[in-house]
């Protein structure tokens, strides 16, 4: 049974038995590659964000028993004006996006997933479609040289030698062919018309979907991936096909043949990778997927926003790759183009962990029993990595036991280079640290185990 719950805007995820792999060998094998990036910069940014609340969801009088409750300033409906006129006053100055490439590097990112496009419609592209853009003189940052966001951003982060993953919303609130203003008000998340009644104005929102998909496949150079949020816009809910073949198939014919697809929540061969929202499985899956959740507690900025530790983002790395996942890790931009301060302590403090134990990380595969009590595991090149998570101060017993599924020749320490003795009987290996010194030690401890 497919797991397509929406529980206060959090999407559950795909059952991974009702995965379907594509067909093409070239996107199967972009798929490989893809898992071994393991960690992406995610980032929601959008005028929007100088309110400081939820990205679109306030919008939809659906979802206000969550996304409503935070605006206590004003009504509901005075809200909605501001937030849709937000681009008149968005100006973003400081604004670096080569910043922005050179600490997600620093920091151990291999992805960039932003979002060109949310719910609210408001492109933060240069397309030829609408005028709810970056790019239009209503918005006062469109002189600037950076005024292309997603094209800044490519560019800066292709120079860094990072992928691309292009976020990018199904539903449009803004466009009048999604939700119609003679229908008057949408009650729900979805479109605000019968369908069948109006196939007409359906085959207009496709097309102005479809153009918007195309210029972001053919404008922007190479994208990785598609990454489609707005699960519900989906055949089988209220006819909402917006034919998603016809798209895909004319840019992997043309100029993406690789672009691994990820058509969150709805399933088939559209949806390549399975993504998790804010949660992480119990279990190691099988399956090619993408845990995405905050270093705060919001994917937009909150100008409030409490955010996770080093500690914390290494201790959840680790987590997600030893079951199997890539991570990517939300980290909001502020109104004004910078990213919070507290945000990058915690990138560097995990960029300057990677810098140490990466090797166990990108490139790797799981391994059996892939967790167990505070021990993670990971696998590449037939050598196995286990990694110790430590608690607020970095302490270790004098043993640990390790199970491992073959013969092993030789432990080492991935921060000193230390080898450490070990007894192995069967497949319980008994690692002796008492040699292993704990100056330098934080957040978590990295061995690399070769087999015989």
């Amino acid at each position: 049974m497919k797991k397509t719950n929406i529980i206060d805007g959090v999407h559950n995820y795909l059952a991974p038995e009702d995965y379907v792999p594509p067909k093409e060998k070239e996107v199967l094998e972009h798929i490989q590659w893809f898992q071994d990036l393991k960690l992406g910069i995610m980032m929601h940014w959008a005028p929007g964000s100088q309110l400081g609340t939820y990205e679109s969801w306030p919008l939809s009088d659906g979802d206000g028993s969550w996304s409503q409750k935070d605006i206590d300033w004003t009504d509901i409906e005075t809200f909605k004006e501001q937030y849709i006129h937000a681009n008149k006053t968005f100006n973003p100055v400081k604004f670096r996006p080569d910043k922005w490439a050179k600490l997600a590097k620093e920091c151990g990112f291999k992805y960039l997933l932003f979002t060109t496009k949310h719910h609210d419609g408001f492109c933060m592209f240069d397309t030829q479609t609408t005028d709810y853009k970056i790019t239009d003189p209503s918005c006062p940052f469109h002189t600037h040289q950076y005024a292309d966001i997603v094209g800044s951003l490519y560019e800066e982060f292709r120079k860094e030698g990072l992928a691309i993953s292009t976020y990018f919303s199904k539903p449009d609130w803004n466009s009048d062919f999604y939700w119609r203003k003679e229908f008057g008000t949408a009650p729900t998340r979805n479109v605000n018309y019968n369908i069948l009644e109006h196939p007409d104005l359906w085959e207009k929102y496709v097309e102005f979907t479809h153009k918007q998909i195309e210029e972001l496949g053919t404008k922007y150079g190479k994208i990785d991936v598609l990454w489609l949020d707005g699960g519900w816009v989906n055949k089988d809910n209220l006819h909402q096909d917006i034919r998603l073949e016809e798209i895909v198939g004319k840019l992997r014919s043309t100029t993406q043949p690789h672009l691994i697809v990820c058509d969150r929540t709805v399933g088939g061969e559209f949806e390549n990778i399975i993504t998790p929202e804010k949660t992480i499985p119990d279990e190691a899956l099988f399956v090619p997927w993408e845990t995405c959740t905050t270093i705060g507690n919001h994917f937009s900025y909150h100008y409030s926003d409490e955010y996770k530790s080093g500690r914390e983002l290494v201790h959840l790395l680790l987590d997600i790759v030893c079951k199997g996942g890539n991570l990517a890790l939300n980290v909001a931009p502020q109104p004004d183009g910078e990213l919070p301060k507290p945000a990058v302590t915690s990138l560097k403090e995990l960029g300057s962990w990677l810098s140490i134990f990466g090797n166990g990380i990108y490139g790797t595969r799981i391994l059996a029993p892939f967790f167990e009590d505070r021990i993670k595991y990971t696998t590449k090149e037939k050598n196995i990595f286990a990694f110790y998570l430590y608690e607020d101060q970095p302490e270790m017993p004098e043993k640990i036991h390790l199970h491992l599924p073959y013969p092993i020749a030789r432990i080492q320490s991935m921060r000193t280079k230390t080898i450490l003795p070990f007894e192995q009987e069967e497949n319980l290996v008994t690692l002796d640290t008492k040699e292993l010194p704990m100056e330098g030690a934080f957040f978590a401890e990295g061995f690399e185990i070769i087999p015989v």
